[in-house]
């Protein structure tokens, strides 16, 4: 049992040995799904948080037990296949963190640029903000970055992530490193959780202007008793 809160640089660089390996890292599946209006998805397993409210909770909870590896070339390969099927040539990795550190980064960055379409990167920045050079990777690539900030201050941080809330500031260092590269980018929050208060709250410690997206709770019978567990009541 992973004892709470941890050490996310920590948990990131273990979680990183686990599903990268040779440049291969480890996905479950690829599909196309609505989101985004349309977008081509491949589905990837670890990550450097255990969000009390994360649809895939379990998978990323065990990492070593799901997932086969793929390298670049098998995930670009896959996800051509279907957005050839769909006319859809809009791209994303979901499902988990893929950014946990250089090695998941550079396999990212080759996926996109095989691809060859427009990708969305999901990420929660905080390996981003920790190691800003990473975002060197992805200047002059057709990539736009939704930043999945996940508490307002260090205590909801801690809360909903279950890592230490020191390490809640290098999801804002992650904005700063991306508007300095003029890579596009915006944020999202999970407003059952946030609410009003917590939006303007995260609007004060924003350190660059952004738009934010809400995103809306899936509530599966796990996620609302992870939430009951940790003590977070959701916002009417």
């Amino acid at each position: 049992m992973l004892k709470l809160p941890f050490d996310l640089v920590e948990r990131s660089r273990k979680i990183e040995r686990v599903v990268v390996r040779n440049n291969r890292r480890k996905y479950y599946r690829f599909r196309y799904t609505r989101y985004y209006g349309g977008i081509v998805t491949a589905d990837t397993v670890g990550c450097n948080l255990l969000c009390a409210y994360c649809w895939n909770y379990f998978k990323n909870l065990r990492p070593e037990k799901h997932g086969t590896f793929y390298s670049p070339e098998d995930v670009a390969e896959n996800l051509l296949r279907i957005a050839r099927t769909k006319s859809c040539y809009l791209f994303r990795i979901s499902g988990a963190e893929p950014i946990l550190g250089r090695d998941s980064a550079e396999h990212l960055a080759g996926v996109m640029k095989l691809t060859g379409g427009a990708f969305i990167l999901e990420t929660n920045g905080l390996m981003l903000g920790y190691f800003p050079k990473i975002a060197d990777l992805f200047v002059g690539l057709n990539v736009a970055v939704r930043v999945a900030v996940k508490g307002w201050d260090e205590d909801s941080f801690e809360n909903i992530t279950g890592a230490g809330g020191k390490f809640f500031k290098y999801q804002l260092r992650a904005l700063e490193a991306l508007a300095e590269r003029r890579i596009p980018f915006w944020i999202a929050v999970m407003y059952d959780v946030f609410g009003e208060e917590g939006v303007n709250a995260l609007r004060k410690n924003l350190p660059v202007p952004c738009k934010i997206e809400y995103e809306y709770l899936e509530k599966y019978p796990f996620v609302l008793e992870n939430l009951r567990r940790r003590g977070i009541t959701l916002k009417d």
